[in-house]
């Protein structure tokens, strides 16, 4: 009997920023990409347009975790707000791993830099955990594994 392939599923991933191995998040929304298609017609061609390609367009990429006493994530940002975009650009892989914690497929960020920092709202009626959301752009993201 063949063995089967299962698909991966999606809860056990990790993060590596520049190499570093930056640990869990609870959660990671990885952007779509997309190409345009350009509409290109010459006079003397039939009365139909052709596709051509155009530019390829990579979304955002949102990490969420849980505040702790690291400011890492913040300090990255607060270098953007400063102006440093070049200096802070970083390389960024996202390892999706199995149950038995095997990378079994890889995506890798291109030139990710911070364009949004959000702190979870504060209550004291609720026992959830602090959340901060860190919003990343991009100019590339492929599947390496």
């Amino acid at each position: 009997m063949a063995d089967r392939i299962d698909p991966i599923r999606n809860y056990r991933f990790r993060l590596v920023f520049d190499g570093t191995d930056i640990g869990g998040f609870s959660e990671v929304m990885i952007g779509e990409s997309t190409t345009d298609a350009v509409d290109y017609r010459e006079g003397n061609e039939p009365a139909h347009v052709r596709k051509l390609s155009g530019l390829t367009k990579y979304g955002n990429i949102t990490l969420k975790k849980g505040v702790t006493n690291s400011t890492a994530l913040w300090d990255w940002h607060k270098a953007i707000v400063a102006g440093l975009v070049a200096k802070n650009r970083k390389q960024v892989a996202i390892a999706v791993l199995d149950e038995a914690g095997e990378m079994k497929a890889r995506f890798v960020v291109s030139e990710a830099w911070p364009i949004k920092y959000d702190p979870s709202d504060l209550s004291g009626k609720g026992n959830e955990v602090f959340i901060e959301l860190l919003e990343l752009c991009n100019e590339g993201i492929e599947r390496a594994q």
